[in-house]
């Protein structure tokens, strides 16, 4: 029964730490820059189908590729925002006809990056073996990949956070997330800013697609599963918070975990149990103000 329980917990925060990343990149695209997302899976399958290409293709370490997904999935994303979402959110009458239009054309950017990956790499499932090997953690054996998975996803999640929390930039995006107009007359250039808040929820994307690469196969439509469950867990946390996403990931990970261990079919009506009942419970999140 021990070993059961470790096993369900451990599998748990496996998923879960990949969940805190893509949440974390969405609360901020939507936290900050008000841009419902809707398009935020699709950069976690580039990032995916980007490091099963340089594995597959030049041998590249899936870790290594890290620092090659990231700075092209930011690049992405913070074009898009200048080129797309910035015009928008300047031709808008107000905050909430911004939003409208811009989750719009979220799912525009959503369907134009699925059908390019399609056209470069089709329709095929893709995959490749990285550190397969089981390991004995507590008695229970898992795959090496999913704890160095695991451990990725925790330092990258901290690291962001640190970031956002302690740099002047990082004060400069919070400022922007609590009161735009009053930011922008503090000298904060709100443009950039949000510009800058976009790419970096399309790099946490990105880096995700990695982590998600080293574990699991890959395919052009992946990226809408994502996107729902980092809805799920960014209500959860709260929206706009950055540490509630974190922690948010985490718990969903372990309730999909145990509802998986007791009903495997059942995972996903659970997680949108999960989100009914929030928005009925709390709709702030556990930790939304």
């Amino acid at each position: 029964m021990g070993m059961t329980v470790l096993n369900v917990v451990i599998s748990g925060l496996l998923m879960g730490g990949i969940y805190a990343l893509i949440a974390m990149g969405l609360s901020l695209q939507y936290g900050v820059g008000r841009v419902f997302n809707i398009s935020h899976g699709e950069f976690i399958m580039v990032g995916a189908f980007f490091t099963w290409a340089l594995f597959s293709a030049f041998g590249v370490n899936p870790l290594v590729s890290l620092v090659i997904v990231g700075p092209v999935t930011f690049i992405i994303g913070f074009v898009l925002y200048r080129t797309i979402f910035s015009r928008l959110r300047i031709k808008s009458p107000s905050p909430a006809a911004f939003e409208g239009s811009s989750m719009l054309a979220a799912f525009g950017i959503l369907f134009i990056i699925q059908n390019i990956v399609l056209a470069i790499w089709g329709a095929n499932i893709r995959g490749y073996t990285y550190l397969a090997t089981g390991v004995n953690f507590g008695g229970a054996v898992f795959a090496a990949n999913r704890l160095v998975t695991l451990s990725f996803a925790i330092m990258i999640g901290l690291a962001f956070y640190i970031f956002l929390a302690h740099t002047r930039l990082g004060k400069a995006i919070r400022a922007a997330a609590q009161d735009p107009v009053t930011a922008g007359l503090m000298g904060v250039n709100i443009n950039l800013v949000l510009a800058l808040c976009f790419g970096f929820g399309a790099l946490m994307a990105g880096l995700a697609g990695t982590l998600v690469s080293m574990c699991y196969s890959v395919d052009a439509t992946m990226g809408l599963g994502y996107t729902i469950i980092a809805i799920i867990v960014v209500v959860l946390g709260g929206l706009g918070s950055i540490p509630g996403s974190f922690f948010g990931g985490f718990i969903l990970g372990l309730i999909g975990s145990i509802v998986t261990y007791i009903e495997p079919g059942l995972s996903l009506a659970a997680y949108y149990g999960i989100f009914m009942l929030l928005l009925i419970v709390r709709p702030a999140g556990i930790l939304g103000r």
